[in-house]
């Protein structure tokens, strides 16, 4: 007589399913409330959190590379929401304001722009958290045809990609 199958796998699934669908779901919100995706809402946040902030800096706290995050913010400034300003010190430095239309669009956020992951993630205790990361690092390690590539791209373009 075999073995029934753990029902654990199926459990674990389960809750990826939930993490992955609520984010789906607020990056949705997102994008309806203000009409551009979770991604160049973050970047108009985080520039409206540091004005003056360069794309080197802006990639940093994104977690994302330089040259997407470059592509982004060039969008925003193409469309409108964002200003590039020199800096008054080095004139070679450019830095980031939020236009008009950039401050109306963030006023219209429902919740933080980097979507309600990060938000749960930094409410955890951090020996939760390291454990969590400890775990999720060696299911990385099992996962057939993992691209490490992955990391650098924002959660809600992966899930808008999705769709």
């Amino acid at each position: 007589m075999k073995t029934p199958p753990s029902a654990l796998p199926l459990e674990v699934l389960q809750q990826f399913r939930i993490i992955y669908g609520t984010m789906r779901q607020y990056f949705r919100l997102i994008e309806q409330c203000c009409g551009l995706p979770g991604s160049q809402m973050w970047i108009l946040q985080e520039v409206e959190r540091a004005p003056s902030i360069g794309v080197t800096e802006l990639a940093q706290r994104l977690g994302i590379h330089q040259s997407t995050c470059s592509q982004l913010v060039e969008r925003l400034v193409g469309q409108g929401y964002l200003e590039k300003q020199k800096a008054a010190t080095d004139r070679r430095r450019v830095g980031l304001i939020l236009a008009p239309s950039g401050r109306a669009v963030i006023a219209r956020l429902p919740g933080p722009a980097e979507g309600v992951l990060p938000a749960a993630l930094a409410g955890l205790p951090e020996v939760a958290l390291k454990t969590l990361n400890i775990n999720l690092a060696e299911l990385i390690v099992h996962l057939q045809d993992r691209d490490e590539q992955f990391a650098r791209i924002p959660l809600s373009d992966m899930v808008r990609d999705a769709e």
